[in-house]
């Protein structure tokens, strides 16, 4: 690849031998040796002790930032990622040291303008309005205690123990459980079978779990659930009456029509929001399609490790580790990096080609923008503008984001 560059420095005579000294001098203040106070030890006894190669490796480790940028400087290489670096040779005259440097691939983009992706149009029908409504009712409805059989969406309140073979196995067993009926929460079949019956009924429910259940030692197994319901409740609606628009604390909402106009107003917001992402995202696709770039696997490894740790991020939030996620889905570490794969390729892609639709037509940030940008951003997360930019990444992360805005709304255009 034209953008990987092997270059090969050394450091020699008084230099190295000055780097050695210094290493040393370093080195020797925590060193432990028999008979002798830190920070007193001769060097002939250090070597002995802790080799003369410990030393080399020290005073590279001290040398090779300065090395680094002299080689960069040299060959006016400006590097996308951190190089890869060999040791090629090291004594007591010289250190010979190899860096591997990955710059910006050469990339060309045949069009990025006119490219015929159509926006879709919102339209919000009365159905996902009605549903809008009901799904406000269902969220201030009560609870009632229900002498009847069980229906869909009612809530029954169980004890349950399941045996495999008629002896209990382990996680099979919960008392006093809220199971609203038609939630899918249970094994396929478990919610149906309680469907007809009534509070203070025993029931044998008798399933067979999935061959792809988390559990591996429980796939595919037959099973029955001895259940005992305790009581059955269901959802009382609410009116459409002055008492429920009062409890929604809507300030636009007096009556069933303002409803209605609000529910409206929300889902052709949302549709609006999905259908801007999907546009830019059917953009971009159609940009990538017109453009050639060559990217280092390196550089797609990186952005894996970040996908893998927003992705572990995220799940901490849900009180789940990689681990546990690993142990759920019957998969491991590699098996989602290989899944996270091509988003990340599409990723450095989308990078790359959106820096050089920059370059071409020369999209500028000024000061001015990223600091009212920053002022805008901190007003919305109600905190101080150097907070935000802190936690942002700073001032450039910003410009490069604006930047990216600037090229996005280019290719809309």
């Amino acid at each position: 690849m034209k953008n990987i560059h092997e270059i090969e420095a050394k450091i020699e005579g008084k230099e190295w031998k000055e780097a050695v000294d210094k290493a040393f001098e370093e080195e020797v203040k925590n060193a432990k040796v028999d008979g002798f106070r830190k920070g007193k030890v001769p060097r002939a006894v250090y070597e002995k002790k802790y080799g003369k190669i410990s030393l080399f490796y020290s005073a590279i480790n001290g040398s090779i930032g300065t090395l680094y940028s002299k080689v960069l400087k040299d060959n006016k290489l400006e590097p996308i990622m951190d190089p890869k670096i060999d040791i090629v040779e090291v004594d007591d005259d010289k250190v010979v040291i190899k860096f591997t440097i990955t710059t910006k691939p050469e990339i060309k983009i045949k069009k990025y303008k006119g490219l015929g992706v159509k926006k879709e149009t919102v339209k919000v029908t009365k159905e996902e309005i009605d549903t809008e409504v009901d799904n406000l009712r269902n969220r201030y409805a009560d609870l009632v205690i229900k002498d009847g059989k069980i229906e869909n969406g009612d809530i029954a309140v169980i004890d349950f123990e399941g045996f495999i073979d008629d002896k209990a196995f382990e996680g099979g067993k919960g008392e006093n459980y809220s199971l609203t009926i038609g939630s899918n929460t249970f094994i396929p079949g478990f919610e149906d079978a309680l469907l007809g019956h009534k509070a203070n009924e025993d029931v044998d429910v008798k399933v067979t779990f999935p061959k792809d259940y988390q559990a591996k030692e429980l796939q595919g197994k037959k099973a029955v659930f001895k259940v005992k319901i305790h009581e059955v409740k269901t959802k009382k609606l609410p009116k459409l009456d002055e008492d429920f628009f009062l409890d929604l604390e809507m300030a636009d909402v007096k009556d069933e029509k303002s409803l209605r106009k609000v529910c409206e107003d929300q889902i052709k917001a949302r549709k609006e929001y999905d259908i801007e992402n999907k546009y830019i995202d059917d953009l971009l696709d159609a940009v990538e399609k017109n453009t050639t770039v060559e990217i280092p696997n390196e550089l797609t490894e990186e952005e894996i490790d970040r996908m893998v740790h927003e992705y572990a991020h995220n799940l901490e939030h849900q009180g789940i580790t990689l681990e546990m996620f690993y142990q759920f889905t019957n998969s491991d570490e590699q098996a989602l990096r290989e899944q996270m794969r091509n988003d990340a390729e599409k990723r450095v892609k989308y990078r790359f080609m959106l820096e050089e639709i920059a370059l071409l037509e020369n999209v500028k940030v000024t000061d001015k923008e990223v600091d009212k940008e920053a002022e805008k951003l901190a007003k919305q997360y109600n905190v101080s503008k150097d907070e935000f930019l802190t936690h942002f990444g700073g001032v450039e992360a910003l410009r490069y984001d604006l930047t990216i805005q600037k090229v996005v709304d280019i290719i809309k255009e």
